[in-house]
C-alpha cells in the first residue's frame, strides 16, 4: 500500500499549490483502483472542502465513514462541516468521536470547544479550548476562539487579553 501512501503525499502537495483538479484528478484515478481504502476518500472530501463544495465533501465523508467509521479524519472533518453549516448538535458528535480516536489534537479540541461554546454550554467549551492552547499555545486561530468564547461570557478582561496576544504576535505585524 506505499502507492496509496504516496499518492496522498502527492495530493498534499498539489492542495499546498492549491492545484485542486489535479488532485482530484489523481485520487478519482487511485479509487478506481483501491475503491476500498477510506483515506482515499477523506483526501477528496478535504480538498472539496478547500474549494467550498460541502455537497460534494460531505458524499466523500459519507462514503469514507461507511468504509471505517473509527477514522479520526473522517469523523473530524464531518464534524468541521457540520460545525460550519450551524448544525452544532450534530457536530459534538463527530468531534467527540474524533476527539477520543485522536486524543490530544489540538485542531479538534478547538473545533469541538467552539462547538461546545456555539451550544451555550460555554464551561465545557472554554475547557476545551484552554487544554487546546496549552497543547498549541502559538495558534491564533484557537487563541481567537477561546477570546471570543470568553467575551461571550462576559469575561471581557480575559477576552481582550488574548486578543491583544494575537495582535502583538510577529504574523501581525
Amino acid at each position: 500500500m506505499d502507492e496509496i501512501r504516496n499518492t496522498i503525499l502527492e495530493v498534499e502537495t498539489l492542495k499546498a499549490n492549491k492545484e485542486f483538479d489535479r488532485a482530484i484528478a489523481l485520487l478519482q484515478k487511485m479509487l478506481v483502483k483501491y475503491s476500498d481504502d477510506y483515506r482515499l476518500y477523506e483526501e477528496l472530501a478535504d480538498i472539496y472542502l478547500y474549494i467550498w463544495d460541502n455537497e460534494k465533501a460531505y458524499a466523500a465523508l459519507d462514503f469514507s465513514l461507511t468504509l471505517n467509521s473509527q477514522s479520526a479524519t473522517g469523523n473530524y472533518l464531518k464534524g468541521f462541516i457540520l460545525l460550519w453549516e450551524d448544525k452544532v448538535e450534530e457536530s459534538i458528535k463527530y468531534l467527540e468521536k474524533s476527539n477520543k480516536l485522536f486524543w490530544n489534537n489540538a485542531e479538534v479540541l478547538r473545533n469541538l470547544g467552539w462547538a461546545y461554546t456555539m451550544s451555550n454550554r460555554h464551561d465545557r467549551g472554554i475547557t476545551i479550548l484552554k487544554r487546546a492552547l496549552n497543547i498549541s499555545p502559538e495558534d491564533e486561530l484557537i487563541t481567537e476562539d477561546l477570546a471570543m468564547a470568553l467575551i461571550g461570557t462576559w469575561d471581557i478582561r480575559g477576552g481582550n487579553r488574548l486578543l491583544k496576544k494575537i495582535w502583538k504576535s510577529p504574523s501581525n505585524s
